[in-house]
């Protein structure tokens, strides 16, 4: 449990937050672990999601961006590592498909896990200090994109 970003997102009202900061802090845990996705279609969505930040696309496509990514998360094979390692890949696309339907905070845990399994697989996810950094980012870039109005 990331307590840091709990508390900031309970002050900033994040659930209920604009959907630019929603959607900005979703992308920005994505970014930071789409080193680990397996699937074009997924980085697809993901970098359709920068465009609408961008101002590139309009709502109607990253509602469909949205739809597909929550179909190809929910479709994903899995892992087959014997240490777990593969499942970055899973929380990875789900922090994808989070970001992308608004739902920064559970971007933010799928992004978070996708950090660990990538690191140390199934003996990392067990370490809670093995969270430490990726939620201590997380927590300064919420507050850094609420700063600035995101």
């Amino acid at each position: 449990m990331n307590d840091a970003l709990d508390a900031l997102a309970q002050e900033l009202g994040l659930a209920c937050a604009p959907e630019r900061l929603r959607l900005a802090f979703g992308h920005a845990c994505a970014c930071r672990v789409e080193q680990f996705i397996e699937q074009d279609e997924v980085l697809q969505c993901l970098r359709g999601l920068g465009a609408y930040l961008d101002g590139a696309i309009g709502q109607a496509e990253l509602a469909a961006l949205a739809a597909q990514a929550a179909r190809l998360a929910n479709q994903h094979q899995g892992s087959r590592s014997l240490d777990g390692s593969g499942h970055a890949a899973v929380s990875a696309t789900y922090a994808v498909a989070n970001a992308l339907a608004g739902k920064a905070r559970q971007a933010a845990d799928y992004a978070a896990y996708a950090a660990v399994y990538g690191q140390g697989g199934y003996g990392a996810v067990a370490d809670r200090a093995s969270f430490a950094p990726e939620y201590a980012w997380q927590a300064r870039c919420l507050a850094r994109l609420a700063a600035h109005g995101k």
